[in-house]
């Protein structure tokens, strides 16, 4: 998900599913528990045990435990690669638009530690009026697009990007364009946008480990 500051798909609020996901096991386990000899006892600690995970959850991870954790365990790799390889496309595309970065960020845990309720997040200098010409909104065309390019060239389909979709329509909208210019032109970005990042596969993917290697995870400093 890329952020002009004042880089991943929008998700269901983490904390709401975990909830209703313990609430239905305890419902089912006090349900069907005691005709297959569940004691109570066990139902009952269960329930506490339940609660006060997701309490923890909420008091210090923002709801988004259950991520943190799954990007810790062995195969949570593979899903922070898709991560860097989503925010490395942000970074390729914005060097090569001279479009200054902030900081790149991979992982949950590392967009908790920098207050943001994220999985990724590639931060720019915010544009310098809300009103763009049609060149610099073309420029932040590419720019915001290339993450989700960028996934779609090494894995097949993009699965984050619906923030910066967004973000590049509010941006248009603003700055006084029609929609059908504003698709117009963002088709027109995309297609520059995988032209560049083809050519430049490897250094995606090697920007992509370099993030992957600094990504802080639960149980292991960044690199």
């Amino acid at each position: 998900m890329a952020r002009p500051s004042i880089g991943q798909a929008a998700e269901m609020n983490p904390a709401a599913f975990r909830v209703g996901l313990a609430v239905l096991l305890v419902t089912l386990l006090a349900v069907a528990g005691p005709p297959l000899g569940v004691s109570p006892w066990w139902i009952t600690l269960l329930a506490a045990l339940s609660l006060g995970a997701l309490t923890v959850d909420a008091a210090q991870f923002g709801g988004r435990g259950g991520h943190v954790l799954a990007e810790a365990l062995p195969g949570g790799a593979m899903r922070l690669r898709r991560i860097a390889i989503h925010e490395a496309g942000h970074a390729l595309v914005a060097a090569a638009e001279a479009l200054p970065v902030r900081r790149v960020l991979v992982g949950t845990l590392a967009c908790l530690q920098a207050g943001l309720n994220s999985s990724g997040s590639t931060e720019f200098e915010p544009p310098a009026s809300a009103k763009l010409p049609a060149e610099e909104l073309r420029r932040w065309s590419r720019v915001l697009q290339a993450g989700m390019v960028a996934e779609a060239i090494v894995y097949g389909e993009s699965l984050g990007g619906s923030d910066d979709s967004a973000l590049l329509g509010r941006l248009w909208g603003l700055s006084g364009f029609d929609v059908a210019t504003a698709q117009r032109e963002q088709r027109r970005a995309r297609r520059e946008v995988e032209q560049l990042l083809r050519r430049e596969r490897l250094a995606l993917e090697a920007e992509a480990e370099r993030l992957l290697m600094a990504a802080p995870r639960l149980g292991r400093a960044p690199a």
